[in-house]
């Protein structure tokens, strides 16, 4: 009997795949936290979450434009951070949020690995029988 994937490890994979990209993105906008007129982005997961339940609720779009967005990174939408404090040349990076987004997002990631360590493990006690 083969063992499928997708079914042992459930969404995982894609939620470390999202995270990973995220880090990529925070850390971008942490390289530019100097540079003028720079915009910080994230990936807003609601639209993911709004997705999959649309998926599965078979709700379709009555026209083309309905919850679309400019670009998306692996199903979730790219989208300009707002700013708490304007800055004079600009940019919208503002250092200290994105260091906590960042922290914050590696310790989902960590999570996310655990959680596929662990569907992993289970295989393996399956798999041996014991």
């Amino acid at each position: 009997m083969a063992i499928n994937f997708n079914n042992a490890l459930g969404i995982h994979p894609q939620a470390l795949a999202l995270r990973e990209k995220r880090s990529e993105i925070l850390a971008a906008n942490l390289a530019n936290v100097d540079t003028p007129d720079f915009k910080a982005r994230d990936l807003d997961f609601k639209s993911v979450l709004s997705q999959t339940m649309n998926s599965r609720n078979d709700i379709n779009r009555t026209q083309s434009g309905h919850l679309s967005s400019s670009q998306t990174v692996l199903g979730a939408d790219l989208r300009f951070r707002n700013p708490q404090q304007a800055s004079l040349d600009g940019n919208t990076v503002e250092a200290h949020i994105e260091q906590s987004k960042y922290a914050e997002n590696a310790v989902q990631y960590q999570a996310s690995l655990q959680f596929i360590s662990s569907k992993f493990s289970g295989l393996m006690t399956a798999i041996r029988g014991e």
